[in-house]
């Protein structure tokens, strides 16, 4: 278990250095038309893109694992809600938030005794 919970941290740390923190903190084209889509102002690009990337790092590291996910969990939160708001399609950019967060914590679960311990789901 602890093993597959690190191969799925290690693709979710991946996911989000490659598709979101990069071209936030590079600031390409890609991330500036994602920012204009969901009616955000682009002064805040390198502000989003710090912001994943001490989530990921505080998540990758085991010691502030629980931490990572808990404020990760919070700026998947609002991906959904701008999303929402500007009524992009519901199962690949509104929902994607939701498949995301679930991945998160079901790495954290599976690599993380502590974790399973306050969430027994399979006992």
């Amino acid at each position: 278990m602890k093993i597959a919970g690190w191969v799925l941290t290690g693709l979710i740390a991946l996911f989000m250095l490659g598709a979101s923190v990069a071209p936030k903190l590079l600031q390409m084209d890609v991330a500036y038309d994602a920012m204009e889509v969901i009616g955000w102002p682009p002064k805040y690009l390198l502000l989003i893109g710090a912001i994943e990337l001490a989530c990921v790092l505080l998540f990758v590291i085991p010691r502030t694992a629980l931490l990572g996910a808990v404020l990760f969990t919070g700026l998947l939160g609002a991906s959904l809600a701008a999303n929402l708001r500007v009524d992009n399609p519901m199962f690949s950019h509104t929902l994607f938030s939701i498949y995301l967060g679930t991945a998160t914590w079901v790495a954290l679960w599976l690599r993380d005794e502590r974790v399973r311990r306050v969430f027994p789901l399979l006992s």
